[in-house]
């Protein structure tokens, strides 16, 4: 086992990694890395640079790394839609977009209630179409990650738009600052990381888990997990339920029941991750300045 890459806490984790498999760099100059998205059909992966507002793009088969979009209204979370086109969360445009296929940008969502929203962190696809997304804070507390401005809204809620009519809803609106989400592979489950912490050392620093209802309503969402080392963020679920969530020190791996079987050593902050490659067996991970990947034993959870 290649000791300087991982930690084995429970045997469960030993079966999922490989030790010859090592953590890679593969792009270098980010300020802050986040929203990993991949593409099957290219075989690229765009990931956001917030501070520098722009997106780049990483090619798997040239290994090169490009910029994809400047200026990128100070674009954070990135997904994938059923139809292969990217949808964005926009801290400086305070809305969720998608990138048509041809290149134009349709507007999501960018109001609640007739007033604007805070700054979209980040967003994922149900089979259904629907978009689900979170939008605390963060792109309006300063003018380094987007534009500094108040909340018009006054919190920060759990948004699900209707795939059909377009209509922005809360679905969850107790969080103090929800970031990263992603469901289990049956749908049956969303986890929702509250980064609260970074406004207050009285506020949470945990994942939430929640049942999701064939109307998508949700219930539960009690504490899934504690982060041992600095905060959770961005996360993504493989083809077992197993979570794989962004730390302090790395990438954490979670069981469906609760318990922190292993991590995944960075030598950066870690704020997003993303299952990519023609097997959905490559973990590209989005560390503070660069990008990293690492081939692991098991497969994401197929959401294209």
């Amino acid at each position: 086992m290649a000791a300087s890459d991982y930690v084995i806490l429970d045997d469960r984790f030993r079966r999922l990694v490989f030790g010859t498999a090592h953590v890679h760099r593969l792009y270098q100059g980010a300020h802050w890395a986040e929203g990993p998205a991949y593409f099957p059909a290219s075989r690229t992966l765009v990931f956001s640079d917030i501070p520098n507002d722009r997106m780049l793009r990483f090619d798997e088969t040239t290994g090169q790394t490009g910029v994809f979009r400047s200026p990128a209204r100070y674009s954070n979370g990135n997904t994938v839609d059923r139809e292969g086109r990217l949808v964005t969360c926009e801290h400086g445009g305070r809305r969720v977009t998608r990138t048509e296929h041809d290149g134009r940008i349709t507007v999501l969502a960018e109001r609640y209630e007739g007033q604007p929203l805070n700054s979209p962190n980040d967003a994922v696809v149900m089979s259904d179409g629907a978009i689900w997304f979170t939008d605390p804070t963060y792109g309006i507390d300063s003018d380094y990650e987007g534009h500094k401005a108040p909340s018009a809204i006054g919190a920060s809620y759990v948004y699900r738009i209707d795939p059909h009519s377009g209509e922005l809803r809360v679905v969850c609106d107790d969080f103090v600052k929800p970031n990263g989400l992603a469901f289990s592979p049956d749908e049956s489950l969303l986890y929702v990381v509250d980064t609260g912490r970074t406004h207050g050392a009285e506020h949470p620093a945990h994942m939430r888990r929640f049942r999701v209802g064939p109307d998508g309503r949700l219930t539960g969402g009690e504490v899934f997990a504690d982060c041992t080392q600095g905060l959770f963020d961005g996360l993504r679920v493989d083809e077992d339920g197993r979570i794989w969530t962004s730390a302090g020190d790395g990438v954490h791996c979670y069981d469906p029941d609760g318990t922190l079987i292993g991590k995944i050593l960075v030598p950066e902050v870690v704020a997003n991750v993303c299952f990519g490659g023609p097997k959905r067996n490559r973990l590209f991970i989005c560390g503070t300045t660069s990008l990293y990947s690492v081939h692991v034993a098991v497969n994401g959870a197929k959401t294209f």
